[in-house]
């Protein structure tokens, strides 16, 4: 089955596929910025952040290119994203970021608490209809398969992981609900990226006061253009040894921690600190922090958020390829459940965001630190302004603290509702 798989895409080679990527942000980009009143108007209804993430997946779901056994994600997740995150942190005004207040936490909670209800209640609705659908017994029944979806959709892979072991799934029913969490959520991705284009008009209708977030982001890009200079090529080495050297440093350090950890204090799982990645993104994250109290501060004049957002670019069309479109056609019910499902968790956070007046740009961010974590978080951050990316990272490390508690109570109730 493999070898069928891997043969019925056009392009199955890591180098050329991320070349292919690498031309698809090329032409976007450039087109972005031309003066033509043709693409003016075109990037005017639709986002470049979105194409950029949308096109890879559309050539993935054509067969094209192939997502299966590539290993470009987990570079660009493993590598370039905490690299992004050092050079995005390096410049950040922590004094401001707290200005931003409550409204994102409540934001993020909202989300959480989107999931937790959404779940039984998307069960609940297609068993009216479809009882066969939400179904099963066993290992294999539906109810514990989306158990390891709350767990994505609240914290990340190491809580999905987590429910899977907690509840037993069989091995039959995960990959189904794996395609379902995959698809749903790089779609509901695909809508806050479109979003953030509108974020002006949406605001609007929430009668939100954004002046806190736009506050942030002038005195973060009003300090980086008061340190501007042309680059050398000493520069931007020292900016990539910085980079590449905190990532693995990073890296060394959640190798060594996280195993320790699982032998040690297995309890500990439970809060995600036995994921390797999630130390990846914490000490990167730190250590940026860290430097953005010392000189090293004034990278930022010399290009380092650029350089952070071109590498969290290549990790969004990495995301992109991993969305085969043609999945929903194989499970289509189950996609109903998930697509019920992520439409409670909007519906709960537009009705948070209206009552407290909170700006879209914590809806959105709340919603992916959720739903993405700190793979994607960051990213929708970024699309709102680069010098935003890091209240995206911080959101989503607080997921993974809460991600198991909610997903094994959103696992609860599914199987109250189920059986």
């Amino acid at each position: 089955m493999e070898e069928t798989a891997t043969s019925s895409a056009l392009f199955t080679d890591d180098p050329v596929i991320f070349g292919i990527l690498m031309v698809v942000l090329a032409f976007v980009f450039k087109t972005s910025a031309s003066e033509r009143p043709f693409w003016q108007k075109f990037y005017a209804y639709v986002p470049s952040v979105l194409l950029c993430y949308f096109i890879p997946g559309i050539l993935n779901s054509l067969n094209i290119i192939s997502s299966e056994e590539s290993n470009l994600y987990y570079v660009a997740s493993r590598y370039l994203l905490p690299s992004s995150l050092i050079l995005f942190t390096i410049g950040i005004d922590l004094k401001a970021i707290s200005r931003l207040g409550r409204k994102a936490v409540i934001m993020f909670f909202a989300g959480t608490f989107g999931i937790i209800v959404g779940g039984p209640l998307a069960i609940l609705v297609v068993s009216t209809f479809s009882p066969e659908t939400v179904g099963g017994a066993g290992p294999d029944a539906v109810w514990r398969g989306l158990t390891t979806v709350a767990g994505s959709w609240i914290g990340g892979g190491a809580n999905q992981t987590a429910m899977k072991e907690v509840f037993e799934v069989g091995d039959s029913i995960f990959p189904a609900v794996l395609a379902v969490d995959i698809i749903i959520a790089n779609l509901w991705l695909a809508v806050l990226l479109y979003g953030s284009g509108r974020t002006e008009r949406i605001d609007q209708f929430f009668r939100a006061d954004a002046s806190a977030i736009k506050e942030v982001r002038k005195r973060i890009e009003d300090y980086a253009a008061s340190i501007m200079k042309i680059p050398k090529t000493s520069d931007l080495m020292l900016i990539l040894g910085i980079a590449f050297g905190i990532t693995g440093f990073s890296h060394l350090c959640a190798n060594n921690i996280a195993p320790f950890l699982q032998e040690n204090y297995p309890v500990l799982e439970q809060f995600s600190l036995t994921s390797t990645f999630f130390w990846i993104v914490v000490i990167a994250t730190g250590l940026g922090l860290a430097l953005s109290f010392t000189k090293m501060r004034e990278l930022e004049g010399v290009g380092a958020s650029r350089i952070a957002t071109a590498f969290l670019y290549v990790l969004i069309a990495t995301i992109g390829m991993e969305m085969d479109l043609t999945a929903v056609v194989k499970s289509p019910g189950l996609f109903m459940v998930g697509a019920i499902w992520i439409i409670i968790h909007v519906v709960v956070l537009l009705l948070v965001a209206k009552l407290i007046k909170a700006p879209f740009f914590f809806v959105a961010v709340g919603s992916q630190a959720n739903v993405g974590g700190a793979a994607s978080a960051p990213v929708v951050a970024s699309a709102f302004s680069p010098s935003l990316a890091p209240v995206g990272v911080l959101l989503a490390v607080l997921g993974y603290f809460v991600g198991t508690y909610g997903a094994w109570l959103c696992g609860i109730l599914m199987q109250n509702v189920a059986e």
